[in-house]
């Protein structure tokens, strides 16, 4: 039936067909536009958020490098801190031992010289002996008035006496004694305790040792009260008592001696002491 249109018509739909053929591409055209537009907005939005999210993730990598770069520094002044002191350490032990080892030296050095100073000791006490031996030649009276002194000892009457200028209590003062091969004074006699002014003027025995200090002297009551014996063993049967001496009932158990008398003591009080020793004991050990 196309076939038989007229000329007219068929150029009025062809109008009309092209027509909306334009409205079609335009439609299609405005639609491809919005959409182009719609993703560029999108991608737009979506650079920025990556920028941002980059910029973050940067910003955290430069945190997380200074912080690494902050680490990595401690730890190197850590290491260093700890050689320090692993080379301090050696030396401190180095030192230590060499400490120790002076130490010991000097504890040996100052053994021996003890050991020394007793050698010397005895053997001047020794010499002495001899020489007073040789000198008196047996004469007990001219021994009994010579008085010398030989490095620190007083010889009298076949005995030598020294005092200590260290005050101890009386249990260490006669310890003392005893490791020198002596013991303390005992004083037996009135020449001890003071000596006998004869025409010679001797001076008082004590008090030449003592300058006036009390001592500690070889007399205790300590196994039984009031039973005072002798660190030989003897009793004590006549004594130099001060007046209203001895008064320490169970408190006072040894004596100390002024150049004035005896009075009982505490005996763990630190007291100087005198020292006894006789020609008869063996000075060379």
């Amino acid at each position: 039936m196309y076939l038989y249109l007229s000329s007219s018509g068929s150029d009025s739909v062809t109008v009309r067909s092209s027509r909306a053929a334009v409205v079609c591409l335009a439609l299609l055209c405005v639609l491809l536009l919005t959409a182009v537009i719609v993703l560029c907005v999108h991608i737009y939005t979506n650079n920025t958020n990556y920028t941002q999210e980059r910029d973050q993730l940067l910003t955290k990598i430069n945190n997380l490098t200074e912080e690494r770069d902050q680490i990595l520094t401690k730890y190197i002044n850590m290491t260093n801190e700890r050689d320090g002191l692993l080379i301090k350490n050696d030396k401190l032990g180095k030192q230590k031992d060499q400490f120790s080892q002076e130490r010991n030296q000097l504890q040996k050095i100052l053994n021996e010289t003890g050991d020394l100073e007793l050698q010397l000791n005895n053997l001047l006490l020794l010499k002495t002996s001899f020489i007073i031996q040789c000198t008196v030649g047996g004469n007990h009276e001219l021994t009994a008035e010579l008085l010398m002194f030989t490095d620190g000892w007083l010889y009298s009457n076949f005995s030598f006496y020294f005092i200590s200028s260290l005050k101890k209590s009386w249990t260490e003062s006669r310890r003392y004694c005893t490791e020198r091969g002596a013991d303390l004074i005992i004083i037996n006699n009135r020449e001890k305790q003071v000596s006998a002014k004869e025409s010679r003027g001797k001076e008082k025995f004590a008090k030449r040792f003592s300058n006036g200090n009390e001592f500690w002297i070889g007399l205790t009551d300590s196994d039984k009260e009031g039973n005072w014996k002798w660190v030989d063993g003897s009793t004590l049967t006549s004594g130099f008592w001060r007046s209203g001496e001895p008064n320490g009932k169970s408190g006072e158990n040894c004596v100390v001696s002024f150049s004035s008398g005896w009075r009982d003591h505490p005996c763990n009080n630190n007291t100087l002491r005198v020292l006894e020793g006789h020609m008869l004991l063996d000075f060379t050990h």
